[in-house]
Order: C-alpha cells, then structure tokens, then sequence
C-alpha cells in the first residue's frame, strides 16, 4: 500500500515536473545542444569567417555573441552600428550554427560611465566604481534603466525574428560578484521599498527591533543602508536582512525589466535567460520565473572548492555541477549550463590544469543534470586583456585545440551519437523515480543563518549543499523547490536549517506528513519567525507539536574537537551544530550525543504523523556521516533501497539513460546492472572516466 501511494505521487510529479516550454525550446530528441562564446570584436574581420567555419566543424551547434560588445553597436550615445554583427550573423547562418545573443548590460561604454556618473554603484566603503572592468553599474540606476532598454529594443527590433537566433541571455553573470551597492540612488529604492513593505516606521521599528541600543527612528529618511564599515559594532540583523531582501529583488528586478523590453519584439520561438551564479548570495534566481528559465556558470576547477583524494583539486568537486543544474531547474523546470570552463583559467586562487578527461566528465554530468545546453566560454583564447591566459577551445594561434577543446569535440560527437539510439522514449526507472525528494529553498534561511553564525564552522549554502550531496550519493532524485511549489507533489521532503518559519508553514508541512509524505527537517529549523525574532516561548516551540519534541539548548564545537553521536552500534562525529531534543512520549530516538556534559541526550528523532513521517536531524557534522546514516533509515523504513556510492562517484538518469562519473581519484566501479547495456565507456572507471548505459526492458 505505501509502494502504490509513492507510485501515484510520481504519477502527479511527472504531470507537474516538465513545463510545457522544455518541449517546446528543447525538443527531447535532440538530448543536450552544445554551444560556444564568440568575440568577433576581438578579432580582424577576415578571420571571422575562419573561425565560425571552424566552430561548426567541431560540432558546436549555436554560438554565444554580444555580452560585451556595446561599445561597438553604440560607440557615441544615440550613434548605432549593427552592420558589422549583421556580417557574424550571416556567417553564422551560412555554417548552419544557431545563435544566443546578449544584452550588453554588464559592460557600458565608457561614454555612458563619463556622462553619467550617477549610474555607477559605489561599495561599502564609498567609493564610486569606475569604466575599465565589468558590473560597475548600479541596479537601481533609472539613468541606467533608460539607456538600456534603448540598446535592447535596437537589439531586440533587429534580431527578434531571426530564425537562426534561439535565445537571449540577459547581461551576464549578475551577481556583482557578491558586492553590494551603497549608492544614492539605491539608497533611495531602499527607503521606498521600506515605505511599501511596512507603511508606517513604527511598525518598521518594531520589526527592526530598533529599540535595542537605541536606535529607533522617526522617520524612514533616517535610515541609511546597513553598512558594516559605518559602524563600530555590528549592523542590526533585521536590517540588514531586509536589506538583503531588497538588494535580491533589485537584481531581479534589473533582469525582469530587459525581459520585458525583449519580449515586445522577440519571437515566441526564442527564449530568454540569465547566466547565475549560485556562489553569490547577493541574487536569488528564484526571484526570476518571470524569465523562461534559469541557466547558470559553472567552473569546477579554479582552487576555490577542491575535489576528493589526491587528483581533486584537478577533478573538481563531485556536487558543484550536479547542485547547480538542479538548483537552477528549480525555478521554472528548465535549465541550461550557459558557460562551462573550457580548460585552464587565469582567475582563481590556483589556476590547475584540469586532469585529463575531466572536462567531457563535466559536459556529461550536465547532460545527466538535465541541462537542455551547454556552452563554453570560449572559443579562442584571448591575446590581451585580463583573461588573456584564459584558455579557449583552440589556443593562442586560433586554430590548433587545446586539450579542452578536444574532449568538448569527443563529447559532441557522443551525444550525437546518442541521439541515432532513439532513448527518450525510455521510461524513468519506477526504483529511481519512488526516491524522488525535494529540497526546500528560501535565500532568507541562508542570509539570517550566516549572520547569526552562532560558530564559525557554520555555512547555510554549504549546509543545504550537503545535504544535496547525501541525497545524490544514494542516487535519490533530487528537485529544489521554493514555497511556492506543492509539496504533495514529492514522497520526501526535506528543509535544510529552515530557521524563518511561520504557522502557515508549519501547517503546509504538517498536512504533507498527516497525507503520507515523509518530512525531514534539520538543525535550527523553526528557531525564528519570518521577521528572524525568537518568538516569545520556549526554543522552536514552533515545530514542537509537529516533530515531537522540544529542543532544549543548541552547542557546537571547534573544527578539532570533534564530538561523539552513536546511532544503535555505530559511533559517528558531529561539530558544526547541535540540538539538545527532548522527544514526547510516542517520538522515536534515531541516534544521541556520546559524549560532552549531555551525553545520552537525543540529537535526532522521527515519528509517524497520519500516514506520514517526520524526522528531525539535530547535528551537524563536517563530514556529513552522520546525516547520511539517517537518511538512510528514512528510505529504509519506507520499504525503499538505496546505494551508497564510493566518495566521489557519481550516478544519474536522464532521457533514457544513466550516467556514471568518477570524480574521485582512484579506479571504481560503476553499479552498472547484469542486464544493463553499456553504449558508451566501461563499467570500470578510471579517474575523470564515465560510462553511459541503458537498461534492458
């Protein structure tokens, strides 16, 4: 009975999961499109020809243009050249290569920065940001706003219904690279924003809580960004969350605009997005379904973030893509990696030479993520300029491949390949598909977190990552999902470090368990309202009726010391976080802490609530052991299984087949089943290695 009731929530999923759009942008036959960033402006008009020919010759299907060539197509205000890219255009269509075409956004000419210095951000510490780099342009600019829309309806008037043209980006990578704007202007769009919200500054006040070291106002004029380099000790936590709040709506708000402009013009067969960046807390792509979909920059390999054993930092770490293409699915079910790292680059901290075969190892996990396209930044690589030891898909010379360039060549021809095999009509594997979970997503829960650390060890991007990392290394389907979404819709459902809640959350999860899903929640989950207060009773009284338990108290311990939790027989480490719970009569302990002053106390707990469950995982461990165990149980009392994969393997289903890959840095094996058939690789893979199979009906 439980198997059928998984089985007809799949049912709904499958109804509700895939928007009409994906058919329609990206028809399934064709699997992945794989594309690639032009520059025509950076180089002499006879070798264009060349160039473009030799793109289409390495299979590439539809080039990337004009994300910073706004000084050529208006190189004096009012003054338009589009004769030059009219030329890239026809050669584009001559070598059967579709296009993307930008909005310059992130890059104005230098007239406009001179003319009008009032559109330009200015940081934290008051300094106006100057023409001679990107992104330097304030989002709150109504100056900005007005010479963009010009240049997007001249774009959008004389390319919206060119048939080779597919889609358009909008600006590129916005994200201010998580830097704030202090400007003026946007001052002023923060006040006014404020006035909306709460309409009078006493009820701003109380919110603010500004009766804490006096700083209540009389006014709303008196409010000044929350700017920790104006102060002598720290900002107000609730200002500066609206604050954040505010800033994610203006980056929103600065796309939704373009969209708009373009989509006056445009043809309905041509989609609109945006390159994100989920480093970057600053914007929140779920602020942007008005857009056709999301699409994101990935680059796994630049010293930030290393992979797992000896050849990581080579490899890439296994979650970054994978996290990715289903974070940005999330806001409009559709996604698409819009810029992949080609090779080595020139702006990390350590700029590796990614390990041989790494590289078509990422173009296959975003193919297995369900990215509709893939592109790469870029074609050639630069002779001048800040990127110039950038690598492209061909070298200094512009023709001979660098060793990028040939496994993005060995990759187009495998998916061209793959296509001849007619998958899609595949259905996804019942065993598979009953795992199905989503992640609940709401950016406020990372920004209150994050400033209210409680430890240094704590990361809200980083918690919820783990937790998508468990998820994958059991090869449980994962969506991310905002409140928006029906959560009836998935059999298990889970919300990372959820602090800001309010009743009518609460409510929404608990008819969710009480009608059969499964519900697990973790640390620090419910301690705050909406409006990041403590409510006036005891700690997470909140979700006290819901999980069957109270927590008592919360402690966390340095990176080298790390504490003991022991679940029946089995002892593991846990030091980030961790929940004291008292569990109600008829509440079920899963594991308690095994040392310090509280040893025997709970740190996790489960019940059944109507046909459902609901699980609480009080501690947080760096290694995420402890967590996994659990999640294992979950499934397991569901009367489903699971794998557990190698560290670093990693396992996924789209369109028909699955997809293993080996980040980690040794030989493993991949789960490739008796009657699976192998269509690409060996069920043995070496490191960067993957292998492509399909299961026998």
């Amino acid at each position: 009975m439980k198997f059928l009731s998984i089985f007809l929530t799949l049912i709904m999923w499958a109804t509700t999961y895939f928007p009409q759009q994906a058919e329609k942008y990206f028809p399934d036959k064709d699997l992945t499109t794989v594309g690639v960033y032009y520059y025509p402006e950076h180089w002499p008009r006879e070798q264009w020809e060349r160039d473009i020919k030799n793109i289409a010759e390495m299979g590439f299907e539809f080039i990337h243009l004009g994300e910073f060539a706004w000084t050529f197509f208006e190189p004096e205000e009012g003054k338009y050249d589009f004769t030059w890219f009219d030329d890239v255009i026809k050669l584009a269509e001559k070598y059967n290569l579709k296009i993307v075409l930008c909005t310059p956004s992130a890059a104005p000419p230098v007239w406009l920065s001179e003319n009008y210095p009032e559109v330009l951000m200015v940081d934290e510490n008051g300094i106006t940001q100057r023409h001679g780099s990107r992104q330097h342009i304030s989002w709150s600019s109504i100056k900005y706003e007005m010479f963009l829309e010009k240049i997007n309806t001249k774009l959008a008037q004389r390319y919206g219904r060119n048939k080779n043209v597919i889609g358009w980006q909008l600006d590129n990578e916005p994200s201010h690279y998580g830097r704030y704007d202090y400007s003026d202007e946007t001052r002023k769009h923060f006040i006014e924003w404020l006035k909306v919200k709460y309409t009078s500054v006493d009820e701003l006040n109380k919110v603010w809580g500004t009766a804490f070291w006096s700083i209540r106002y009389q006014n709303f004029n008196q409010i000044r960004i929350p700017n920790q380099k104006e102060l002598v000790q720290q900002v107000n936590p609730h200002a500066l969350l609206d604050y954040k709040r505010f800033s994610a709506d203006e980056a929103a708000a600065f796309l939704s605009k373009q969209y708009r402009t373009l989509r006056k013009y445009i043809s309905d067969d041509q989609w609109i997005t945006s390159n994100f960046m989920d480093q970057h807390m600053n914007v929140d792509p779920y602020r942007n379904s008005d857009l056709d979909f999301a699409a994101y920059t990935m680059y796994p390999v630049s010293g930030y973030r290393d992979g797992k054993g000896e050849q990581g930092f080579r490899l890439g770490p296994v979650e970054v893509i994978s996290f990715a293409s289903d974070f940005h699915r999330g806001v409009n079910g559709v996604t698409g990696l819009m810029e992949l790292q080609p090779g080595q680059v020139n702006w990390g901290i350590y700029n590796y030479q990614p390990y041989p075969g790494s590289i078509r190892m990422w173009l296959w996990n975003a193919f297995a993520g369900n990215c509709s396209f893939i592109c790469s930044y870029r074609y050639r690589q630069p002779l001048y300029g800040y990127e110039n030891y950038h690598y492209g898909m061909v070298g200094p010379d512009g023709v001979s491949l660098t060793p990028g360039g040939k496994e993005y060549k060995k990759f187009i021809s495998e998916i061209k390949d793959l296509r001849k095999l007619d998958i899609t009509n595949a259905e996804i594997p019942i065993e598979f598909s009953a795992k199905k979970i989503a992640m609940l997503w709401n950016a406020d829960n990372i920004w209150d977190t994050d400033y209210q650390k409680q430890t240094c060890e704590w990361n809200g991007l980083r918690h919820f990552i783990k937790y998508h990392s468990l998820l994958k290394s059991l090869v449980v389907p994962v969506d991310i999902i905002n409140e928006s979404k029906d959560f009836s819709a998935y059999p298990f459902l889970i919300a990372p470090a959820y602090q800001l809640i309010d009743k009518s959350i609460v409510e929404r999860w608990t008819k969710y368990v009480e009608n059969g899903g499964n519900l697990i929640l973790t640390c620090r989950t419910g301690q705050k309202d909406r409006n990041a207060h403590f409510p006036e009773e005891p700690f997470a009284e909140q979700i006290h009726n819901l999980i069957g338990a109270k927590i008592s108290f919360y402690d966390f311990l340095a990176y080298e010391r790390r504490g003991k939790i022991k679940t029946g027989d089995d002892l593991f480490e846990w030091n980030i976080w961790g929940d004291i719970i008292i569990p109600d009569d008829g509440t079920q302990t899963l594991a308690v802490y095994n040392d310090q002053f509280y040893k025997n106390e709970t740190a996790a707990v489960t019940r059944r609530l109507g046909k459902g469950t609901v699980t609480y995982i009080g501690a947080d461990s760096y290694d995420g052991k402890f967590e996994k165990s659990i999640l294992k149980k979950i499934y397991r009392n569901a009367g489903l299984s699971t794998m557990d994969l190698p560290e670093g393997l990693l396992v996924e289903w789209n369109k028909g087949v699955w997809v293993a890959m080996n980040y980690s840095s040794t030989e493993v094996e991949a789960p490739v089943s008796d009657s699976g058939k192998i269509i690409i690789g060996n069920k043995l893979l070496k490191p960067a290695e993957v292998v492509v199979w399909q299961d026998k009906n």
